[in-house]
């Protein structure tokens, strides 16, 4: 009876003993597998690694000169670029006769000219660059940083102007139609570009402003964007004079001028002054003109006409005169 119970016992821990073998020899493939499936995960991932870096290198690759440049190309861009010039010189010149109707939209139709050429011309490029010559982004990236490098080296200037054209459209110090004074030049802004800003003095000459030059300088504007401004007459006058005479005749003479504007106030201002070493009054007429391209004929009507007034009344002579 024991020698049964002994050998029952024998063979229940040999049972459990292969059990336990072969529990441990499946958990060993089960691990075996596992780091299997790992090796492969690993070299999927570096495969895909390695796909991603080709991929990046086919896209970087610079492509032939012949699929970007061509001569139907060039001749499709020409024919552009001479469509959109035209164009854009019929829209300004159409936009500028209808400004010359009246001075109000003269001040406001000729303002909007600088910006509608800058978008005409940025539409025209990307036509250009997009639907005809149809470079890869990356190239076209490239190639823009790469000539944005030479040009700043090469061209400070013309970018120092550029740059100037942008901030004056932007901040709008002045827009054309303004009479403005920049150091010893005075005039009406004829045209904005982006390099530059023409002025037409009074002399009948256009003196052509770069507009980075612009951006350092103090501007006077007189009219900011209205049809009219103030224009001031000076006179010398003898220290012995009426004021409150002269001013009356000289707010009479603006008043009965074709060219003043009403609607603002009529100023007469006397200030001591020396002049060729005798003490005198200098005498400052200031009224408004109702269209500033009648500026300087208002000056000089309100000078004429106050002195030939005062020369009428006796308060001028020639013994007296300054």
């Amino acid at each position: 009876m024991k020698r049964v119970t002994i050998l029952k016992v024998c063979l229940v821990f040999v049972v459990l003993l292969f059990h336990s073998l072969l529990s441990a020899e499946v958990y060993a493939k089960a691990v075996i597998q596992d780091s299997l499936a790992g090796i492969e995960t690993v070299d999927t991932v570096s495969n895909r690694i390695d796909n991603a870096v080709q991929t990046i290198e086919n896209k970087l690759k610079p492509p032939k000169v012949s699929n970007i440049i061509s001569f139907s190309k060039v001749f499709w861009a020409l024919v552009f670029i001479l469509i959109g010039y035209f164009t854009i010189r019929f829209l300004t010149k159409t936009i500028e006769l209808w400004s010359e109707k009246s001075p109000e939209r003269r001040v406001k139709g000729k303002a909007i000219v600088p910006i509608v050429k800058i978008i005409c011309w940025a539409i025209l490029a990307y036509i250009i660059i997009r639907g005809v010559f149809r470079p890869p982004l990356e190239s076209l990236i490239a190639f823009g940083a790469s000539v944005g490098v030479a040009v700043g080296f090469a061209a400070q200037d013309i970018l120092k102007n550029i740059f100037g054209g942008f901030v004056i459209i932007i901040d709008r110090p002045f827009k054309v139609g303004d009479k403005i004074e920049v150091g010893s030049t005075y005039g009406e802004v004829l045209d904005m570009s982006l390099r530059s800003t023409r002025i037409h003095t009074a002399d009948d000459s256009v003196v052509t402003l770069p507009n980075g030059e612009l951006m350092n300088q103090s501007i006077s504007n007189s009219n900011s964007g209205e049809t009219n401004c103030q224009v001031v007459a000076e006179m010398f006058l003898p220290i012995t004079v009426d004021t409150k005479k002269v001013r009356k005749i000289a707010m009479e003479v603006a008043k009965l001028s074709k060219f003043i504007y009403l609607a603002k106030p009529i100023a007469v201002i006397f200030v001591s002054d020396i002049k060729h070493d005798k003490l005198c009054y200098k005498m400052r007429l200031k009224a408004y003109v109702m269209d500033i391209r009648y500026e300087f004929a208002f000056k000089s009507e309100l000078t004429e006409r106050v002195i030939h007034e005062l020369l009428k009344e006796g308060f001028i002579s020639s013994e007296n005169s300054i």
